[in-house]
């Protein structure tokens, strides 16, 4: 793969007079609610701005995802740019965006809040200036990363142009950190159920809460396994169930999680969990596990496409922010892709702080790099002199 080539003047006016247009649009983006599989008024707005600038097959998909093709009808060898349009918070999540101190204040700005907006700039200079591609181009704005979403926007892509990808660029993140490696998940509910009864009265019989809670302490004796060059864990991160003070729990559930960056330990890990509850089978309580969602570990990724995709988006990435970017595996849309065997990359177009907090904040200064990076990214594929 050839070394970025530098920008043209046209496209260093438009990132220069567009950083205005770029904040607003931002702003604007923030205050519509999107959590996931809740996407609806985020890709709406998305896709409207899209047929404004000129789009002509923009089209929403069952999943909600926002997808421009450019050349690819009838097309392999496809390059997917994408970013993902949900965010972590609930639709009740007050979303006032401010500016204080050169930076912007708001749930979700960073993440994946400001590479949506960044990419849609982007993509708004190629449809304008009637851009012709050198190759496939499909730019995504995908639904689903976050959380139970469990990749359902990515996922779909992958499935409707499955054989015709080449490589996948997640915006997703900041200007500092590439995510090359993918980590998979299982997320399962853990129900538990009893006869309960009254805590005087019926003093004696099981309680679902407790039945949780020595489950819990036996999931966390296990130790994940150890193997060079890898990465495994394990969460509860909610617990819910009873009924009063006075009331011995009928019922009570809670969420697991495990992750790994490697297969065989994800399922290692599985296979404990299932031994685990398989031992606690009683006549006085009934434990079920339900699996809420999965995210793959790597396939068999070709390692030389990899490196090429890698060593041009490192050097892009060096050549506009000033330094080479750390790497490290994560949980992103490009475990889909990666466990396909498509080359991918997942990094982002700002420097934030907070993202998943209510106190989530981005600074200004950081998208006009951001806005560079995306457009030596995506204009790579291009004919635009």
């Amino acid at each position: 793969m050839p070394t970025p080539a530098e920008l043209s003047r046209r496209a260093l006016d438009y990132a220069a007079a567009n950083q205005d247009a770029l904040l607003e649009l931002l702003e604007t983006l923030c205050k519509i609610p999107a959590p996931s599989n809740q996407e609806e008024l985020r890709a709406e707005f998305v896709r409207n701005y899209l047929l404004d600038a000129g789009a002509e097959h923009v089209y929403i998909d069952p999943a909600l995802n926002v997808v421009c093709p450019l050349g690819c009808q009838d097309a392999d060898d496809i390059r997917v740019f994408m970013a993902h349009t949900d965010t972590v918070f609930p639709a009740s999540t007050k979303l006032e965006p401010r500016i204080a101190g050169g930076r912007m204040h708001c749930p979700g700005v960073g993440d994946d809040t400001a590479n949506v907006a960044v990419l849609l700039l982007c993509a708004k200079y190629i449809l304008q200036n009637k851009l012709k591609p050198r190759v496939p181009v499909l730019i995504a704005f995908n639904s689903g990363e976050e959380g139970l979403g469990n990749l359902k926007g990515c996922r779909r892509l992958m499935r409707d142009y499955q054989g015709r990808v080449h490589s996948v660029i997640s915006f997703d993140g900041g200007l500092t950190h590439v995510c090359n490696k993918a980590v998979g998940s299982s997320r399962y509910e853990i129900k538990a159920t009893t006869q309960g009864g009254h805590s005087f009265g019926c003093f004696g019989n099981r309680n679902a809460i407790e039945v949780l809670a020595g489950l819990i302490t036996e999931l966390y004796a296990v130790k994940p396994p150890q193997k060079a060059g890898t990465k495994t864990t394990y969460n509860v991160g909610l617990i819910q169930g009873g009924t009063s003070v006075n009331t011995i729990a009928q019922s009570a559930s809670m969420l697991y999680e495990i992750r790994s960056d490697d297969r065989e330990c994800l399922e290692q890990m599985e296979q404990s969990l299932r031994q685990i509850l398989a031992k606690r089978k009683s006549a006085d309580a009934k434990v079920e596990l339900q699996l809420l969602g999965q995210r793959p570990c790597m396939g068999e990724v070709d390692k030389q496409r990899q490196q090429e995709l890698e060593q041009f988006h490192f050097d892009l990435l060096e050549k506009y922010v000033g330094q080479r970017p750390k790497t490290g595996s994560g949980s992103t849309d490009c475990n889909i892709p990666f466990s396909m065997g498509i080359p991918s990359l997942c990094y982002g177009m700002y420097n934030g702080q907070g993202a998943h907090t209510l106190e989530e904040s981005l600074d200004i200064a950081s998208l006009t790099t951001g806005m560079r990076v995306c457009l030596a990214a995506v204009l790579d594929c291009f004919v635009d002199e």
